[in-house]
């Protein structure tokens, strides 16, 4: 929501009224349409994620995996405002993990979904013992973390008969997965915006996908959402993650446009100008050029 008016029950002395055209008035009116335009892109570039990819049919039951993070509320709260003006039916649930980290507040998300009168389950796994036992000291937790908890998701989201599931990953996340794998996995992939899991039992769906970190960011603070940070992952120093998030955010202020380009980039793959043997036939190429010999020779001789 707007930013609330704040208002100091002890401040008693009177209040001259506003005339309606104040500078006040003015401000205000300009963070409601500063507001409506950044929701309206929301919702335009979700819709246009779930339109391009098919990722929500007639009678999907698709769960928004809830973490308490800006991302996942802002996915939710998207996904609440697309839903009244579908083509298509579907119903969501929202399921928050419950990963038994030491102080994590448990009353804050059912609280803020009863609000909502939205479909949801907390689902209490304590994975936080298993990933400290697990890791070696000085090691960093995130992928045994992430997956135990995609695993655990995964079971649930069978248990309660959800045809998709959704997860906040934004632009950026997708970006910096690509070079993760880059940097670190001798690989050329990233975060597709709609993944069928190995097992072929779940069908994984990344609505913010055209979204920037940066809009959902602002949309969390408008909202007043209430955050819930990560102290298992997000404390830990030198993440390879974080690094490259950093340098993503730095191209970025030295030249506007860039992510832009390179999210472009991934959706928009030559393979034949690469060097997967796999992905492209370059050993059957001197084929190619004589069938093409042929066909140009053929068309030659033609009367």
């Amino acid at each position: 929501m707007p930013d609330a008016l704040m208002f100091d029950p002890r401040d008693t002395a009177p209040r001259p009224v506003a005339d309606p055209a104040t500078p006040s008035d003015e401000t205000d009116a300009a963070e409601k349409r500063a507001f409506n335009k950044l929701q309206k892109r929301l919702r335009r570039q979700v819709g246009n994620a779930i339109i391009d990819y098919g990722m929500i049919h007639e009678g999907d039951r698709v769960m928004v995996c809830l973490s308490g993070g800006k991302d996942s509320y802002t996915l939710l709260e998207i996904l609440r405002s697309l839903q009244r003006n579908a083509p298509v039916n579907f119903s969501l649930v929202a399921v928050n993990l419950d990963q038994k980290q030491p102080g994590f507040p448990e009353h804050v998300l059912p609280e803020y979904l009863e609000q909502l009168d939205v479909e949801y389950h907390i689902l209490e796994r304590d994975t936080y013992s298993v990933v400290k036992e697990k890791t070696p000291e000085g090691k960093t937790t995130c992928a045994l973390c992430s997956r135990l908890r995609r695993g655990s998701l995964y079971g649930f989201a069978e248990e309660i008969g959800a045809t998709k599931v959704a997860l906040g990953h934004h632009r950026e996340d997708i970006l910096e997965t690509l070079f993760l794998n880059m940097f670190f996995g001798g690989s050329l992939k990233a975060m597709p915006p709609k993944l069928l899991s190995d097992d072929g039992k779940n069908m994984v769906i990344r609505p913010l996908a055209y979204c920037r970190e940066a809009d959902i960011a602002e949309f969390a603070r408008r909202m007043d959402f209430p955050i819930i940070p990560c102290n298992l992952c997000g404390s830990q120093p030198n993440l390879q993650r974080q690094v490259v998030k950093e340098m993503l955010a730095e191209w970025e202020v030295k030249h506007p446009g860039r992510l832009e380009s390179m999210f472009k980039a991934v959706t928009n793959v030559a393979p034949s100008q690469l060097a997967d043997r796999e992905l492209f036939d370059f050993a059957g190429l001197e084929e190619k050029q004589a069938r093409l010999n042929a066909d140009r020779i053929a068309l030659h001789n033609e009367p």
